[in-house]
């Protein structure tokens, strides 16, 4: 079925980004479109420099036909992440890549260098234009399920049952010493009705033939398997390599709490319209990026503090919702999912300890089972179904950083807020200035950034 796609330099999915860490990108993206775009770039820290995150709440879109120059710093991080359309649900028509954060090579990473790198982007797929499913979400209406799912990479993969949920980027490592044939790589989802499976091809260059016999089939859909699974999942803590040293001590789980943040997902009407919302709050963008609000101290743009920090057991109701929390702080978030589905939330600016997830209803003697050793850090969690998962943060990069659903379509519709990390000094050693090009809009079009 043809359908509406967005190209990146006429590709799709876009060109992998490769960078080392503490590069400098200069990305210039040009606006073809006829509608007003926006990159973000999923797990990029961009450390005091919130101001490009690429998202509405932090940079003015692009309009038609112009363009904008992105000026990032891949500070501090390694790993694979990638870029997207966050605006007007262009994600569901692509625009989206990979980007690879590599080390730099006077700190080696624990394994030798892979015979192969490949990028591989797994995501639903709709028959529909987005502009049809962003009409749909506008009227008030759920998504139906996806028609399917695409891998959209190139060359290999891998032959490992590991459970990714949206938004989350993985680096697997694997050693190609099976017989020379072609392998099946399977994707399917979970907690859906019906599953949606689709398939690619590991292909040795000395393979005899295609690949045979049927699919495996995918786990169960008991929430315990999953749980075990994410719990193993562990940091290596005697390899070499780059690990976050928060406060100056690699050993989290010593650091004291300054703040407890539970955070509860709900799906709802309000006016007769489908909504999602957390901790009862829907949201509903500004008629200005919040950044730029709080850099010009424009009033009446948004509130601090406009959601609660616990859940507030009410009826859901819209507002443009910022939780302002203190700069170098070390605080706790749980994620509370009482619904059926599983939950995936990211954090712009951040990568976080999971340090705890179960199922059933989070408490403060739940803290007994966290892991405060060696918990994987990382910038997307899942939540399961009728469960709960815990975070720790150093709150260590000022700016207005986006936590939100992964699930695009209750992002869309109202899962997500913004958090406020502030600081009153004015020190470029704690954020950098806005940038000399940034795009203005909204309230604070006609204003000046710096010379250039």
């Amino acid at each position: 079925v043809k359908k509406q796609g967005i190209l990146i330099d006429g590709a799709f999915p876009g060109p992998d980004i490769h960078c080392v860490t503490n590069d400098n990108l200069i990305i210039n993206v040009h606006n073809s479109l006829n509608e007003p775009f926006l990159l973000s770039w999923n797990g990029m820290q961009q450390r005091r420099n919130s101001f490009v995150d690429g998202v509405y709440g932090t940079t003015c879109p692009i309009p038609p036909g112009k363009n904008y120059t992105y000026i990032l710093q891949a500070k501090d991080q390694i790993g694979s992440f990638y870029y997207f359309p966050s605006l007007a649900f262009h994600k569901a028509a692509g625009g989206f890549g990979g980007i690879r954060i590599l080390s730099r090579p006077g700190i080696p990473v624990p394994f030798a260098d892979p015979a192969g790198d490949y990028t591989i982007l797994i995501g639903d797929w709709y028959k529909s234009n987005h502009t049809d499913l962003r009409a749909r979400l506008d009227g008030g209406h759920k998504l139906p399920l996806a028609d399917g799912i695409l891998i959209n990479g190139r060359g290999s993969g891998y032959a490992l049952t590991v459970e990714q949920d949206l938004g989350q980027s993985y680096s697997v490592l694997f050693t190609a010493d099976q017989p020379g044939q072609d392998y099946y790589i399977v994707v399917s989802s979970r907690w859906t009705t019906p599953i949606l499976t689709t398939t690619g091809v590991l292909h040795y260059s000395n393979s005899a033939g295609p690949v045979s016999g049927p699919p495996p089939g995918g786990p169960t859909d008991q929430v315990d398997w999953s749980l075990n699974q994410a719990r193993s999942i562990r940091t290596n803590l005697t390899a070499s390599g780059p690990r976050p040293n928060p406060q100056g001590s690699y050993h989290y789980g010593m650091i004291n709490l300054t703040r407890s943040i539970v955070l509860a997902n709900s799906a709802g009407q309000v006016n007769r319209k489908q909504r999602y919302a957390v901790n009862s709050v829907s949201f509903i963008p500004a008629d200005t990026p919040l950044k730029l609000a709080d850099y010009f101290k424009i009033q009446g743009v948004f509130k601090e503090n406009s959601i609660s920090s616990r859940p507030t057991g009410g009826g859901i109701y819209l507002d443009t919702s910022v939780l302002t929390t203190d700069y170098r702080t070390f605080i706790e978030i749980v994620f509370q999912n009482n619904e059926d589905i599983v939950q995936s939330w990211h954090l712009d600016g951040y990568s976080f300890w999971v340090v705890g997830l179960d199922g059933g209803q989070w408490t403060t003697a739940s803290r007994n089972q966290y892991n405060l050793r060696d918990a994987v850090s990382r910038s997307t969690t899942q939540v399961y179904p009728k469960s709960w998962t815990a975070i720790y943060i150093a709150l260590d990069n000022v700016g207005m950083w986006n936590l939100r659903s992964e699930y695009w379509a209750r992002q869309y519709l109202g899962q997500q807020f913004y958090l406020r990390v502030f600081t009153t000094s004015t020190s470029l050693r704690d954020e950098y200035p806005i940038p000399k090009n940034a795009l203005l809009c909204g309230r604070a079009a006609g204003r000046h950034t710096r010379p250039m």
